[in-house]
């Protein structure tokens, strides 16, 4: 085989349609599935489906569909199968015992993890990236074949399958120990950045929404970030921040954050739980919407509902539907369910409404604050703590007689500041009332 050629994994999609899943759920899940597997590097060369109430405790599909799954599998040279829902070790078993050693049998969170394997990029994101596939792989962790069985029992049955399979799970809890400390130092680190920009009194503005609906891309052409930005489901996974100017002058920082998606596994939250953070730290999120998609709304519950579980879901939001270049989905503009004045149509990657964001950005951003000028009597330099701790203080000059300041204020500092101020309208007490 030549060097540069790669091997692609022919799958088989399997799922099953159950009471809490209709078949035309089931399609749609069965399409993101055949795109995660596209991203991961492999082809969907068949699909398996089911209708069963109940899925079966040993194969999930039952015995007569894990044999027709076999029979596809032979008959296409198929390496492997993928299933729409998570499996449990004994089940992952049993159907590999049905279909043979040469299919790889690996469920929707198994297909995530070895995608975000496959984009991590720092060093922390490598880290949570073990940890979850560690903390996925534990319990899953059995003895395969003849030299690890442990399922016989009694006399032939015990010897080193039994220790190796122990001394692997003790490495694995060890590991895993090792791992989360790390992380929890990296974290601290983290949170001091936060520290600092919140001393600096900079707006917070956090990228989010459902995974290759273009959030890289947006940052790189509001920021030229240059960070990288691909077709594919999960292409970022670290966050990235970077700063950006609006119209009325004001800058604020904007990060770019690891997409959601249906069906997201509790452990990856877990374990990019510091990562999915980002949203909570910020002051407005942009929740970013791929307009061209008919199954935004599906895709939009998906993310507020991750927003919520993060703790994220009552902040200021700006609505974005983003690839209006590729055609705006019907419903994207009608009974959306959306307050139209949160909304903006845009083109990241054409350019297309994003003067019209900025718009919006400064808009929320500025909600009533103003730039003003100060002259704080020198005898009254306390007043210039009182500025820096309810303001966004951007110049300081010390005169003879004065401390001149300029200042980003809300109505309340310059209510409290009022008598120093050179060039604020704001009306007295008894004029407002």
């Amino acid at each position: 085989m030549d060097n540069d050629e790669k091997i692609c994994d022919r799958a088989v999609l399997v799922g099953i349609v159950t009471r809490s899943e209709t078949e035309e759920e089931l399609d749609k899940s069965l399409d993101e599935l055949e795109r995660l597997l596209e991203t991961a590097g492999g082809e969907a060369i068949a699909r398996l489906t089911q209708n069963k109430e109940t899925p079966d405790p040993r194969t999930l599909i039952g015995s007569g569909k894990a044999a027709e799954l076999a029979y596809i599998c032979a008959c296409n040279d198929a390496t492997l199968a993928v299933f729409d829902c998570d499996l449990s070790p004994s089940q992952i078993r049993n159907i590999e015992d049905i279909v043979g050693d040469k299919v790889r049998v690996i469920d929707r969170s198994m297909l995530i993890l070895d995608i975000f394997a496959l984009h991590a990029v720092s060093g922390e994101g490598k880290l949570q990236v073990e940890l979850a596939q560690l903390k996925y792989t534990a319990p899953r962790l059995v003895g395969h074949g003849a030299d690890m069985s442990r399922l016989g029992g009694g006399i032939g049955t015990r010897g080193p399958g039994e220790s190796k399979l122990e001394s692997d799970r003790r490495h694995m809890r060890r590991r895993i120990n090792t791992l989360e400390a790390q992380i929890a130092e990296m974290e601290k680190n983290r949170s001091v950045m936060r520290a600092s920009r919140d001393r600096s009194g900079i707006m917070k503005i956090a990228i989010v929404g459902y995974t290759n609906a273009g959030k890289s891309t947006l940052l790189n052409a509001l920021t030229d970030a240059g960070i990288l930005a691909e077709d594919k489901l999960f292409a970022t996974l670290d966050p990235t921040t970077r700063k950006y100017e609006l119209p009325s002058g004001e800058k604020v920082l904007l990060t770019d954050t690891v997409g959601f998606i249906n069906k997201l596994p509790h452990h990856l939250i877990s374990a990019f739980r510091s990562t999915l953070e980002e949203a909570c730290y910020a002051d407005i999120l942009l929740i970013l919407i791929d307009a061209s998609d008919a199954e935004f709304r599906a895709r939009l519950d998906v993310t507020e509902n991750l927003l919520k579980e993060l703790g994220a879901g009552d902040k200021p939001t700006v609505y974005v539907f983003n690839k209006c270049d590729l055609g705006v989905a019907e419903f994207a503009r009608i009974g959306s369910g959306i307050n139209s004045e949160n909304v903006v149509y845009i083109s990241a990657k054409t350019g297309q409404g994003l003067n019209l964001l900025a718009d919006k950005l400064d808009e929320l951003v500025m909600n009533g604050k103003k730039r003003v000028t100060y002259n704080i009597p020198n005898g009254d330099a306390g007043a210039l703590n009182i500025l820096y701790k309810n303001a966004v203080v951007e110049n300081v000059e010390y005169g003879s007689e004065y401390i001149t300041a300029t200042a980003l204020c809300d109505a309340k500092a310059r209510g409290m500041m009022r008598k120093y101020a050179v060039d604020d309208d704001i009306p007295d007490e008894e004029d407002s009332e």
